[in-house]
C-alpha cells in the first residue's frame, strides 16, 4: 500500500512495522519498491540499544537486513538525530530514481525526551536539464537517424515528463513504445505513434519496431523494467539515454549519448532541436500494429465460451476503462494479457508490477488508489493464487470503506509458472490448488462478492459492481489454454 502511495503521488509512502518478524516481512514490499522505483519510507522497531548485541526477544540486525534492498538504511542512534534520519530518509526515497528508505527505531530511544528541533525535509528542486552540449549531439543523431524509436520507461510517467514527453512526440512524431511501466504516456491525438507495450518476451510487434530501429531514445528507462540483453542484444545501434539517473552500462545496453538531468528540462531542450518530422506515418509495423489491434478487437467480441477467454475480459475492460479509473494489476500470466492489450491515455492509470514480479500487490494498490484518489473508480486484478497473497486485505478495504472491484482470473494453478514449465520441461510440477469460495470469503469479511460465469456477464457487472459502495469481489473462470502463445515469436490467431 506505501508503495502503491508512492507510485501515485510521487511522495514517499509509509509503512510501520514492530521489531524481528514485523520487519523481516517488510522485506519483499521494500525490495519490491526499490526495484520498481516507488519512494516508501518504512520504519521499524527495534530492541532497546543496550540489548543489539544480545540473542533476546525479537532481537535482528534489520540495517543490515534491508541495505542491498534500499537506498537507504540506518538505525537511529540517539534521541537528537530521530529528526535528520527522518528528514533524510524521505529525501534519499523521493530524489532521483525513487525507492524505499528503511529506518531502524530502537525502543529506548523512541521513548527518550528530545529537544531537537523538528526538520522538515528540503523542497526537492528539480534538476536542470542536461549538458547543453550533449543535448545538441543528441539532437543531431536523431535529426539523422532514419528509423528513430522512442522507448519509454516508468520515470517518463512522472506528469511533468510525460508532458514533456508529449511535446517532443507532437514535434517529432515517431515510432513509441514503453514499458508496461510507461503506460499511459502517449496522448489519444498521438496514438498513431503508438506501437504498444514491451516486455518479459520479445515476441510483440512493437519488439519488431525496436528491432528495425537505428536510433533508440530510451526515456525514464531502467534496466529491470525490460531487460536489454532481450531487446537490444547484439545491436549495434544508437542510444541516446533520457534520466535523472546514472546509467547502467552492459555489454547490451551502451548508449551514445546520456543526457542525464531533470526529464522534463531535458526533454524540453531536446524538442527544441529536433526537426519538425513524421516518420510515424510512413511506418509498415505501425500499420501493422493498427490492424492486429481491430483484429484483436473483433476476434475478442466473438470470443463467446465459458470459461472466459482472456482475450474477452481484456474487451471487456477497455471498453470500461474511462479517465476516472485506476486499474491495478497484480501478477500472473493474466498480467501479460492486460500488460500487451489495453491502452490508456492518462500516465499511471494502469499501474503494472515488474521489478520483482511480485505475487500480491494488486489489491493493496487499490486500497492505496482509494486513499489518495477518493474520487475515482478503482479496479484491481488478481490470478486466484496471487490474490492469496494478499488475501487478507479484504478486512482492511472493508474496515477503510473502500469503493473499489477486484477481479479475480480463476483457474485453479499458478498458470505462469505452469505455462513455462510446460514450455521448459514438457510437464508442470507443484502449481495447482484446491478452490476458494470467492462470494462466501467476500462476505465473511463484509464485503460484496459476484462470480461472472459468461463473457456476456462481464460488462453489466462490472458497472453494477462499480456503483456499490465498499470493495466487491469478483471472481470469474478463464480458459487459460491459450497462454502458451503468450511465449511464441508472433501472437495472431490467439482464437484459432
Amino acid at each position: 500500500m506505501a508503495a502503491g502511495i508512492g507510485r501515485i503521488t510521487g511522495k514517499a509512502g509509509v509503512a510501520l512495522a514492530t521489531s524481528g518478524p514485523g520487519c523481516s516481512n517488510l522485506v519483499t514490499g521494500v525490495a519490491t519498491a526499490t526495484s520498481e522505483g516507488d519512494p516508501v519510507v518504512a520504519i521499524g522497531g527495534a530492541q532497546p540499544s543496550s540489548m543489539r548485541l544480545k540473542q533476546v526477544h525479537q532481537r535482528m540486525d534489520t540495517v543490515n537486513l534491508f541495505r542491498p534492498i534500499t537506498k537507504y538504511s540506518v538505525e537511529i542512534d540517539a534521541p537528537a538525530s530521530v529528526s535528520e534520519v527522518v528528514a533524510n530518509a524521505f529525501r534519499t526515497a523521493e530524489s532521483g530514481r525513487p525507492g524505499a528508505a528503511f529506518i531502524s527505531a530502537p525502543a529506548d530511544i523512541m521513548t527518550a525526551a528530545v529537544d531537537a528541533q523538528v526538520l522538515t525535509p528540503a523542497a526537492r528542486e528539480p534538476l536542470g536539464p542536461a549538458d547543453a552540449a550533449a543535448i545538441a549531439t543528441a539532437g543531431e543523431l536523431i535529426n539523422q537517424s532514419q528509423q528513430p524509436v522512442l522507448l519509454l520507461g516508468l520515470l517518463a510517467s512522472e506528469p511533468r515528463a510525460a508532458q514533456a514527453a508529449r511535446k517532443l512526440l507532437a514535434r517529432a512524431q515517431f515510432p513509441v513504445v514503453c514499458t508496461y511501466q510507461g503506460a499511459g504516456v502517449v496522448s489519444r491525438e498521438l496514438f498513431h505513434c503508438f506501437g504498444g507495450r514491451v516486455g518479459l518476451f520479445r515476441n510483440q510487434l512493437g519488439d519488431q519496431l525496436l528491432d528495425e530501429a537505428d536510433l533508440v531514445v530510451t526515456i525514464g528507462y531502467y534496466p529491470v523494467e525490460y531487460e536489454p540483453a532481450i531487446w537490444n542484444r547484439g545491436r549495434d545501434r544508437t542510444i541516446v539515454h533520457v534520466d535523472s539517473w546514472p546509467m547502467e552500462i552492459g555489454r547490451d545496453y551502451r548508449p551514445r549519448v546520456e543526457l542525464r538531468g531533470d526529464i522534463a528540462a531535458t526533454l524540453g531542450a531536446l524538442t527544441s532541436v529536433l526537426q519538425s518530422r513524421n516518420v510515424a506515418r510512413d511506418s509498415r509495423v505501425l500499420k501493422e500494429i493498427a490492424e492486429e489491434r481491430d483484429n484483436f478487437a473483433a476476434g475478442a467480441r466473438a470470443a463467446a465460451a465459458a470459461p472466459i477467454h482472456p482475450t474477452r475480459i481484456v474487451y471487456e475492460l477497455q471498453q470500461i476503462l474511462s479517465d476516472d479509473m485506476t486499474v491495478c494489476l497484480d501478477m500472473g500470466s493474466f498480467h501479460i494479457w492486460l500488460a500487451r492489450h489495453p491502452y490508456s491515455f492518462r500516465p499511471r492509470q494502469l499501474l503494472f508490477t515488474n521489478g520483482q514480479q511480485t505475487l500480491g500487490v494488486g489489491l493493496p494498490w487499490a486500497i492505496a488508489a482509494c486513499l489518495v484518489r477518493p474520487g475515482e473508480k478503482v479496479i484491481s486484478v488478481s490470478g486466484d493464487g496471487g490474490f492469496l497473497f494478499s488475501g487478507m486485505e479484504p478486512e482492511t478495504a472493508v474496515r477503510l470503506k473502500c469503493n473499489l472491484v477486484h477481479l479475480v482470473w480463476i483457474d485453479g494453478a499458478y498458470d505462469m509458472v505452469k505455462f513455462q514449465q510446460i514450455a521448459k520441461y514438457g510437464r508442470a510440477a507443484a502449481v495447482e490448488f484446491g478452490p476458494v469460495d470467492l462470494v462466501r470469503y467476500a462476505e465473511a469479511f463484509g464485503a460484496r462478492g459476484f462470480m461472472i460465469e459468461t463473457p456476456e456477464e462481464i460488462a453489466p457487472s462490472l458497472r453494477k459492481a462499480l456503483e456499490i459502495e465498499g470493495p466487491v469481489l469478483m471472481g470469474m473462470p478463464v480458459d487459460y489454454r491459450d497462454n502458451g502463445k503468450l511465449m511464441e515469436l508472433v501472437f495472431p490467431g490467439a482464437f484459432d
